[in-house]
């Protein structure tokens, strides 16, 4: 497949057929993704692949709380756990979020039924190989995400040239400590992402993105669109 090809075809896949993903291919889908990029090339990603049917359904139990807030916010039109979010209208949205746990309970989708995805890629990140540039910043730290987030984005890269599909989630971040120990990961480790992989229930032949000249200018925010 061709590089273009690949960067306008990988959606985020949440649902997937029965199809069984062998060992040999999730490993090689690994074995190119590794060649990302990270500072100092220092390669602090951990991969966990979670098989057994206990963990699964205990790392899906884990996910889920925080996808029902995720859902409550979205609804109330909050962009989910924004930072800039206000705190009270974020807490009001939260207290519905039981109510899209009955719902989930009712009509099983993709977080109900992570267990059950053919693959399942727990990233971790080793946070003394990431060069937080920001963390004296008075905001949210990113600049970290950045020797991490292509790796896991490599995956899903890898994954689409071998005909499977998957998607990037960090809904997990939200029950971290809880998670690392259901991983008996050591300290100064992060959960980074959450990857699930298969083959499509449907293929996608091309995404819908914005125009680059709406997010795009030139010299200044406020500048003209760079139309190229």
């Amino acid at each position: 497949m061709e590089l273009t090809d690949a960067l306008t075809t990988t959606p985020a896949t949440r649902a997937f057929t029965d199809r069984r993903v062998d060992d040999a291919t999730v490993a090689s889908i690994l074995d190119d993704a590794r060649f990302a990029p990270s500072g100092g090339n220092r390669q602090g990603w951990r991969v966990v692949v979670i098989k057994d049917p206990a963990q699964r359904r205990a790392l899906r139990d884990l996910y889920l709380p925080g996808w029902y807030d995720y859902l409550a916010m979205t609804t109330q039109g909050l962009t989910p756990f924004a930072s800039t979010n206000d705190a009270a209208a974020e807490e009001a949205a939260v207290a519905s979020a039981a109510d899209f746990a009955a719902l989930g309970a009712s009509a099983p989708g993709f977080a109900e039924r992570l267990d059950e995805v053919p693959v399942l890629l727990l990233v971790l990140a080793d946070l003394t190989c990431l060069a937080t540039v920001d963390r004296d910043l008075d905001r949210i730290g990113i600049a970290g995400g950045a020797s991490i987030y292509p790796f896991v984005w490599s995956i899903l890269l890898g994954a689409r040239s071998r005909g499977l599909g998957g998607v990037i989630t960090t809904m997990a971040v939200r029950a971290e400590a809880q998670i690392l120990e259901l991983v008996a990961a050591p300290p100064d480790t992060a959960v980074a992402a959450l990857v699930a992989l298969g083959e499509p229930a449907t293929q996608v032949t091309r995404l819908r993105r914005a125009e680059v000249s709406s997010f795009t200018t030139v010299d200044r925010m406020d500048g003209a669109p760079f139309r190229g």
